[in-house]
């Protein structure tokens, strides 16, 4: 197995002889781009039946697709290829990239202006937030709106109800914990965030934190009127 392919086993979710198999489909499907399975199969030395059973996989996942290509008389040829998803078993330096931006963006201003970029970070957060909040027509259905919003962000939230009046905020996942390590104050600003969103009428603390030791992240909302 070549060093790319040997990356995506490393590196993305596959193991073992028959995910190798799944790795080398991968890396030949992102360097050369749509190609037939019999051709694939030709190039690892296996059979086509064992190549269409790994890409019907990849299918299913909504990692690959297929397309008929015709190509003169007969019938015509399916060809294989990566969708968007497929990307999480390559290389990525996206976060590594963030990180670096983020603390020469915080040399470049200071603290100060780090405050005020996060500040204004905030601004905009409330403004979408407040958007999906609108319609609700309670404080609990806000909170699930709110939830629905930071889900579609990659939060894994949820909503619990404690009781009357009362909801936790439950986030599973953090997306941009390894950025708020590096700087606390994005964690403070979502706190003020999710204040400012549901207004006066609530009340939210941070109960569980991530950052604290704890698997999560809860805010505990309650109604103040």
């Amino acid at each position: 197995m070549d060093t790319a392919a040997e990356s995506i086993v490393k590196n993305g979710k596959y193991k073992g002889a028959h995910w190798e198999t799944r790795g080398e489909i991968l890396e030949k499907l992102k360097t050369h781009g749509a190609l037939p399975s019999s051709v694939m199969a030709e190039e690892l030395g296996i059979s086509s039946m064992a190549v269409r059973q790994h890409l019907q996989e990849l299918e299913a996942a909504g990692e690959a697709r297929s397309r008929d290509v015709s190509r003169g008389k007969g019938r015509p040829t399916k060809f294989w290829e990566l969708t968007s998803r497929a990307d999480r078993h390559f290389p990525d330096r996206h976060r590594d990239l963030a990180l670096d931006l983020l603390g020469a963006i915080g040399e470049a201003v200071g603290p100060e202006g780090m405050d005020r970029l996060l500040e204004k970070r905030g601004e905009s957060l409330v403004a979408r937030y407040r958007e999906r909040v609108a319609a609700a027509n309670s404080l609990g259905d806000q909170v699930k709106a709110l939830a629905d919003a930071r889900s579609e962000e990659g939060y894994m939230a949820e909503v619990e109800r404690v009781e009357e009046g009362v909801w936790l905020l439950v986030e599973n996942h953090c997306p941009v914990c390894d950025a708020a390590e590096r700087c606390a104050g994005l964690c403070a600003t979502e706190l003020t965030v999710f204040q400012e969103t549901l207004g006066s009428e609530a009340s939210v603390e941070r109960v569980e934190h991530l950052l604290a030791g704890s698997r999560r992240c809860v805010y505990r909302i309650a109604r103040t009127g």
